[in-house]
């Protein structure tokens, strides 16, 4: 009998209120980076091609937009947590305590992109788009097409592919990569291990986003399997 473990789970959601929060959000943050280039003394007017500011976005901005979108990220890892963790978790009610640890923005163009990362300190991390080009504009860059702005997550194992023996017999680990297209209002949420980078991207729009980390706890503890990982 074949089985597959160690399954990988990314879920991705998109915000009903998507159109009015993210119209809001995109001012404020485009305010928020000329505000901080300024703190910089930065003299150029010109806008950076990469803007990440820093992860105290839940105690920088309080507005009703913002609340809301930060509720859409509490229900929808609620969500996920429980999908992945179904079957594995006790009988019966967990008591789930749900903590956002960092919370940032980041803008991007002209090519620019975030290389290769993981997120530390945490189990479940996300994306959320608050603007960027229309799929038709965006795939339509003649150097990227496609992949233009594109997340792009790593399989755990990519990083033994580089001394790895490939034929025909492992052509299930050969596509080592997938690609979550960037729409306004998406929410992608991923175990913080996953490998991942924003592609270079290039459109009318600023690509902008939303990430986060979270850790959950319970109150009756982690220990499950009669270990802590602390």
């Amino acid at each position: 009998m074949l089985t597959s473990n160690w399954p990988v789970p990314i879920a991705s959601y998109h915000c009903s209120d998507a159109r009015d929060i993210n119209l809001t959000l995109s001012r404020v943050f485009q305010t928020m980076r000329i505000a901080d280039s300024l703190d910089e003394k930065s003299k150029s007017g010109d806008p950076k091609k990469f803007y990440a500011s820093n992860d105290q976005l839940l105690q920088r901005i309080d507005i009703p937009e913002f609340s809301k979108l930060i509720q859409f990220f509490a229900d929808s890892i609620q969500k996920t947590v429980g999908a992945a963790n179904a079957g594995v978790w006790p009988q019966g009610k967990m008591s789930l305590q749900l903590e956002i640890i960092g919370c940032w923005f980041q803008i991007q163009n002209g090519m620019a992109f975030h290389d290769v990362h993981t997120h530390g300190n945490c189990s479940w991390s996300g994306v959320y788009y608050v603007q960027v080009d229309d799929e038709v504009k965006r795939m339509s860059h003649p150097e990227m097409g496609s992949a233009n702005g594109v997340t792009r997550f790593y399989g755990p194992y990519s990083q033994w592919q580089g001394g790895g023996y490939m034929d025909i017999g492992n052509t299930y680990l050969q596509k080592n990569s997938i690609d979550m297209s960037p729409e306004e209002g998406k929410l992608v949420i991923f175990p913080s291990y996953l490998p991942h980078m924003a592609m270079p991207y290039e459109g009318e729009k600023d690509r902008i986003i939303v990430s986060f980390n979270v850790q959950i706890h319970s109150s009756q503890g982690d220990q499950i399997f009669g270990f802590d990982s602390k």
